[in-house]
């Protein structure tokens, strides 16, 4: 058992358990049990097998009604824009061969775990189940957790959103340059009207309203740099029984 300082979040607790895994495969397994463990032992059956990497992926979830919208639209994104062949309800349960353990120890701070053992390119063996209800207790997975955790996929694997506000740039130039030609040319002609106030104030606000998100985009890249050449430790371990 391995006893943090404080809490650090599921995924860098989990990748710090990676650090004492010693066995021949090993598993990541919720302790509110709403992923079923006697799955483990069919897991086992398909590694012993030959399998290196079984995925116990859901197929439904007994979750309340927000959850199951937000999580919809997460394994969508993760679906177009990382992996196409990612699981559709996700999965946090799977069992991993050792060979697969030095690429997740050496992974990044703000690297999704489940999402790189996927991204690593071995053939998995899904086993598809129902996520079961929370029997006791309340989840501390807050929405800004699950949105954090959401960006972190998405930044930390996809070169998507900083190619989208290239292009998104290159359109609005484009379209600028098309406006003020026409504008030109009507001025040649004498065919200017004086332009009213509520379109100039739409454009300056659609304007800068797309530089400020540009400028979002961006940050969050230069983030994730900072926040690896920092040296900040991903946990802290108070104590190892």
């Amino acid at each position: 058992m391995i006893k943090l300082t404080r809490n650090f979040g599921a995924v860098h607790a989990s990748k710090t358990g990676f650090q004492f895994v010693t066995g021949d495969c090993f598993l990541i397994l919720s302790a509110d049990l709403q992923d079923p463990p006697e799955l483990i032992l069919q897991m086992i059956e398909r590694w012993q097998a030959g399998a290196k990497y079984v995925v116990a992926a859901r197929t439904d979830r007994d979750d309340p009604l927000a959850s199951k919208i937000f999580s919809l639209i997460y394994y969508r994104l993760l679906r177009w824009f990382v992996v196409p062949n990612y699981p559709d309800g996700g999965y946090d349960m799977a069992l991993m061969d050792k060979e697969m353990l030095p690429y997740l120890q050496k992974s990044s701070k703000n690297m999704f775990t489940p999402l790189l053992a996927y991204w690593l390119g071995y053939q998995p063996v899904v086993l598809p189940y129902k996520r079961r209800k929370r029997m006791y207790g309340h989840s501390r997975w807050s929405f800004g957790q699950k949105l954090t955790t959401a960006i972190d996929a998405i930044f930390g694997f996809s070169f998507i959103p900083i190619r989208f506000i290239s292009l998104l740039g290159l359109f609005v130039s484009l379209a600028s340059f098309c406006y003020g030609t026409w504008i030109l040319i009507n001025a040649f002609l004498g065919r200017t009207d004086v332009q009213g106030f509520a379109t100039v104030v739409t454009l300056i606000a659609f304007m800068q309203g797309l530089g400020i998100f540009m400028l979002g985009v961006i940050g969050e890249y230069l983030w994730r740099i900072f926040d690896e050449v920092n040296h900040r430790p991903e946990t802290v371990i108070e104590a190892v029984y």
